[in-house]
């Protein structure tokens, strides 16, 4: 009985399916009222689905459809419903001058309707027409513009952070950017709920055949919908199968703008309040807006900072292991018999001592993200010491090893970008591993497979290893370390921009012929 339960399910959600998709795809009808039968079935089952029934001073008769929560009650109330109930109308006159709305549209099919309702427009069929106003009344929830949490700035930066409504987020970005060469191209995707999607890019630095690419990664995805940019950016990268991200996801509108005044194309996703960047390089997750906002040496200084937080959180408890277990001998002989008695009590081997203390250092992390603020500072400060001590204590780990450890994550902090920061995570397991087996020349052999992985990435068609491979020397000016902007006359020839020289020469040169 169940069977044939389920199949007679299937078959009626089928034929359902079915007489939607026909009613879809076919026009409106001349008449409000059959209008109304076919956009109430449409939508059964949908509580905030409303309907206005509004008779008009020359006897039609017009209904106003919209979804409650979505829309602007008072725009409703004062531009649309006023002027059809008490303002002059005649039949001979346009559809438009019915009501007072700025942007008006003329729609014909259903699936147009329906796409515009569930975003939040409201549609008004008149009586006699066979063509509906298509209105922009949309209102939804929103929150305010706040300094994003991920990406503060310590110094002289701005205190804006996009938000999930992509018209405002490309607002902000605009007005860093306040030039009609910063072009916006819309696509949607998505078969069950439509997302827009807004390509930003400046028309006359961007690469033509990056963008190319880019439009067609986003329109060849077929799929339900898109609900952050984490999703879109896994969807579109050039490699799934390597821990090191290939494009960057920003909240920062001074960051956004300064990608695109480098000839990078921005990915704003509606609903979202990530922009996506790319082409982005290795070199590229290292820096910081910061690094713009202080002199060029102290800026210089901590980029080196972040480049040694790098080698540091994969390689030094994958080195700890294969000096204890390997290599010994070139420890000088104090500190030989210091860490020899602080591990005289552990029983363990140094792999799964180094293993005990990283998985535990994860777990405190992770407790520390996911709990509120206040106690998750705790956690991670109190659970760190606490456990650390009654480990030593209880002779489960060595007092090296927990120095070792709080290095390493000290390390993989100073990383300004998140998903550096976790790929680096992953590859220090796999390093311990090879050090175990093999000692320094097992660290040795994982170093170089890490550098020929990083030299085979892309990013949309760019070299991820550029400007050290391919070499571009012009570009190491803002690379490991950041000289004066001054001597910063060109864009990033790694990103293939269409326009080298950079705005400001380009005046300097006008005002000297």
């Amino acid at each position: 009985m169940s069977f044939f339960r389920y199949f007679l399910r299937g078959k009626q959600a089928f034929r359902r399916q079915k007489k939607d998709h026909d009613l879809l795809h076919s026009m409106i009808a001349s008449s409000a009222s059959i209008n109304l039968q076919h956009v109430s079935m449409l939508f059964s089952g949908i509580p905030e689905f409303t309907i206005r029934e509004i008779p008009l001073k020359t006897g039609q008769k017009s209904i106003l459809v919209y979804m409650d929560g979505l829309v602007d009650k008072n725009v409703i109330n004062t531009d649309i419903l006023r002027p059809l109930l008490y303002g002059e109308y005649n039949e001979k006159d346009s559809l438009e001058s019915a009501v007072t709305i700025g942007q008006i549209k003329k729609v014909q099919k259903w699936s147009e309707i329906e796409q515009a309702l569930l975003i939040g427009k409201s549609i008004l069929f008149i009586d006699g027409h066979d063509s509906a106003l298509e209105l922009e009344t949309q209102n939804w929830p929103e929150r305010a513009i706040q300094e994003p949490q991920a990406e503060l700035s310590v110094k002289n930066g701005s205190h804006q952070g996009f938000i999930e409504t992509s018209a405002q987020n490309i607002a902000m970005i605009r007005r860093y950017i306040p030039s009609r060469e910063l072009k916006v191209k819309e696509l949607m995707i998505g078969e069950r709920g439509r997302v827009k999607i807004s390509l930003l890019y400046l028309e006359d630095v961007a690469n033509p055949q990056t963008l190319q690419e880019v439009e067609s990664r986003i329109t060849s995805l077929h799929v339900d919908t898109i609900l952050t940019t984490g999703e879109l950016k896994e969807l579109i990268e050039d490699n799934l199968y390597t821990p090191f991200p290939q494009l960057t996801v920003t909240e920062r509108p001074d960051t956004a703008a300064s990608h695109l005044l480098e000839g990078r194309i921005a990915i704003v996703v509606d609903r979202t309040p990530g922009v996506l960047i790319g082409p982005m390089t290795f070199s590229a997750f290292f820096q910081t807006v910061d690094d713009y906002n202080i002199g060029w040496l102290a800026a210089s200084f901590i980029r080196l900072l972040h480049f040694a937080g790098f080698f540091i959180a994969i390689f030094t408890p994958a080195f700890y292991i294969a000096i204890i277990s390997f290599h010994y001998e070139v420890i000088p002989l104090e500190l030989l018999l210091s860490v020899a008695e602080s591990r005289n009590r552990v029983p363990f081997p140094p792999l799964f001592e180094a293993l005990l203390m990283e998985l535990v250092l994860e777990m405190l992390r992770e407790a520390g993200v996911r709990l509120p603020t206040p106690i998750g500072q705790t956690i991670g400060v109190v659970g760190g010491i606490v456990i650390g001590q009654a480990a030593v204590q209880a002779g489960l780990v060595s007092n090296i090893m927990v120095i070792v450890v709080s290095i390493t994550a000290i390390a993989s902090f100073i990383i300004p970008n998140i998903e550096m920061s976790n790929g680096i995570r992953l590859i220090r397991f796999p390093m311990m591993l090879l050090a175990s087996a093999f000692g320094i020349v097992g660290i040795i052999s994982g170093m170089m497979a890490v550098f020929v992985h990083l030299l085979s990435l892309e990013s949309l068609g760019v070299p991820y290893s550029a400007p050290i491979s391919p070499l571009r020397l012009s570009d190491m000016k803002d690379t490991f370390v950041r000289l004066p902007i001054q001597t910063m006359k060109k864009r990033p020839v790694s990103i293939r921009p269409s326009q080298l020289q950079r705005q400001r020469n380009r005046k300097k040169s006008r005002e000297d012929q």
